[in-house]
């Protein structure tokens, strides 16, 4: 019986993960059809199909994720041994990085404070969907993700969730919005509200609120960035259901004001990673402190 091939392996891992042999030909500068013949000899050589074709995407057989799960622990010890290896020789570090594209700048920056600044230490940070994160940080080319809400968690998908912070979320508007003491249905009655997208943990509180006092809200906008949100507030678009630290310096001049009624409502932050035989020292420092 012949070895595997490895190289075949590495082509298949990396289809795999993109579920489009299109981009990664592109991404590795073949032709698709010698990227084919590469995932066809490993198929030949494990005597099963590793893919099936639904439409234009590229789904996993079952051969197809067994294999791939013995390739994520082969390739992720190539990594850790390479990054082990480079440590030794090096002063300098380097951290990489996942943040949710829609999470807010001044949690990633309360998050990183403890190693900004430091010359043998370089940050590598990258965004995108909680998907893309997620596979990266399984990849290992990720060492944590942050994210607001808690990482799945299953026997196939072994990630580890930091809850690290947590800010209360309030009503926020302009000051003609907010004048008097106006109790909650009377001012989801005259103002339209800005929320968070259906799906995440504060827009479920909201509703769960809506719900309990029989109030209807007028929705002017559903928004999953916390950076439009804060633009649409001060165009004075409605209320907003955010933290006010989003908008600490437009209530900071007045510009806008936090509602005085509770709404009860937090937003949590998360710290995701995957466990490693050799995790990265930096990470340690961030998740104590």
């Amino acid at each position: 019986m012949t070895d595997l091939n490895y190289n075949h392996l590495r082509y298949f891992w990396a289809v795999a993960h993109d579920g489009n042999l299109t981009r990664t030909a592109e991404r590795l500068n073949l032709s698709q059809s010698a990227l084919s013949v590469q995932i066809r000899k490993l198929e030949q050589r494990l005597g099963h199909n590793l893919f099936e074709r639904r439409g234009r995407r590229l789904h996993l057989t079952e051969v197809g994720r067994i294999t791939l799960d013995h390739a994520d622990t082969i390739f992720a010890a190539g990594k850790d041994l390479l990054g082990t290896l480079s440590l030794a020789g090096e002063a300098r570090q380097a951290l990489r990085i996942g943040a949710l594209a829609t999470l807010s700048r001044n949690f990633q920056m309360s998050f990183l404070k403890p190693i900004l600044g430091q010359e043998n230490i370089e940050i590598i940070l990258r965004s995108g969907s909680a998907d893309e994160l997620f596979l990266g940080l399984e990849a290992l080319n990720l060492d944590v993700v942050l994210t607001n809400q808690p990482a799945p968690r299953d026997d196939l998908t072994p990630f580890i969730t930091y809850k690290i912070a947590e800010q209360k979320v309030g009503l926020i508007g302009s000051q003609k919005r907010l004048q008097g003491n106006q109790p909650l249905a009377s001012l989801f009655m005259d103002h339209p509200v800005i929320l968070p997208s259906v799906g995440t943990s504060v827009r479920s509180g909201f509703d769960a609120l809506m719900e309990r006092q029989n109030i209807r809200p007028k929705i002017a906008a559903e928004v999953d960035d916390m950076a439009m949100m804060r633009l649409l507030v001060r165009e004075d678009a409605g209320l907003a259901v955010i933290p006010p630290i989003v908008v600490r310096d437009e209530i900071a001049t007045g510009q806008l004001l936090e509602s005085n009624i509770n709404l009860d409502l937090t937003e949590s932050f998360y710290a995701v990673t995957v466990k490693r035989k050799f995790p990265n020292s930096l990470l340690a420092r961030l998740l104590n402190t």
